[in-house]
């Protein structure tokens, strides 16, 4: 089984991640444009989705954010690079950039403000 990486493939810095990860991964991983999606149910929202970047693991876990890239990236030959972000100081400081980025972001591109309480 592989991990299945979310992404928003109407996003130009998401498309450019996408194609660089697409050409060098292990083969464990799997692409799903969250444009495309129609979730069931126990899946997140295609907005949480869009919000912030998910990861559904092999074994059917879901991880977020920080979490996410880095099983994304692990998949790769700079998968090592990647793993200091779960070091005990700068996971923090990572999930906070990460958050306010990934805020950001959302809100340039969809420019939906009262939507970014938005949970699963």
């Amino acid at each position: 089984m592989q991990d299945t990486l979310f992404f928003d493939g109407q996003c130009p810095l998401c498309r450019r991640e996408i194609r660089y990860l697409r050409r060098h991964h292990d083969g464990g991983l799997v692409f799903v444009d969250i444009h495309s999606l129609h979730p069931g149910a126990g899946e997140p929202s295609v907005l949480a989705m869009l919000r912030i970047l998910h990861l559904r693991t092999a074994d059917g876990e879901w991880l977020k954010g920080v979490d996410a890239t880095v099983r994304a990236w692990s998949h790769t030959s700079w998968g090592w690079l990647f793993a200091t972000l779960h070091w005990p100081v700068i996971s923090r400081i990572a999930a906070g950039v990460y958050e306010r980025w990934a805020t950001r972001r959302y809100r340039r591109r969809y420019g939906c403000t009262p939507c970014m309480g938005a949970e699963e």
